[in-house]
Order: structure tokens, then C-alpha cells, then sequence
């Protein structure tokens, strides 16, 4: 079961991540300034961020009127929530 708890503490992480990147690419949309490319911000998605990206998207209102996030994140997000369950309820 440790590594399960090992898996917990990276998609928190990785989470925690996908939330603040999505503020801070909405941050530097509001003052004109190079943005964080979507590729990026999808990897971190992917590599099990979905949740805190999806909720960054609707916190932050950023890339809510892209169909491939708008439908994509939530997507993801299930699936990942459902990979996490699998693993704890063993």
C-alpha cells in the first residue's frame, strides 16, 4: 500500500501544478505577456494534473471557450479520478 500512497503524493503535485499554471498563463493573457504554450499545458494535464487544470480552468475562467479544453480536462480528469480509485480500493 506504500506505493499507492506514493502515487497519491504525485498526483496531488502534479495537480497542485495544473491549477497554478493555468493563473499563471490567465496572468500573463490579462497583461500581454508570452504565454505558457497549450502543449505545456496539457502535458501537465496528461501526466495526471487533470483535475487541477479542469478546476484552474473554471476558477481562473482561461480556456473555457476551447472546445479541446472545455471537453477535454473534464474528460481526463474523469479518468484519472477513476485510475486513482482503482488503485485504492484493492
Amino acid at each position: 500500500m506504500q506505493g499507492a500512497w506514493i502515487i497519491m503524493v504525485y498526483m496531488v503535485i502534479t495537480n497542485i501544478i495544473g491549477f497554478a499554471i493555468m493563473g499563471i498563463d490567465k496572468g500573463k493573457a490579462r497583461a500581454r505577456e508570452y504565454r505558457i504554450s497549450e502543449k505545456t499545458l496539457w502535458f501537465w494535464a496528461f501526466i495526471g494534473g487533470g483535475t487541477g487544470a479542469f478546476l484552474g480552468m473554471k476558477h481562473f475562467r482561461h480556456k473555457t471557450k476551447h472546445a479541446a479544453f472545455k471537453w477535454g480536462l473534464p474528460i481526463l480528469m474523469v479518468i484519472q479520478i477513476g485510475v486513482c480509485l482503482k488503485i485504492f480500493i484493492q
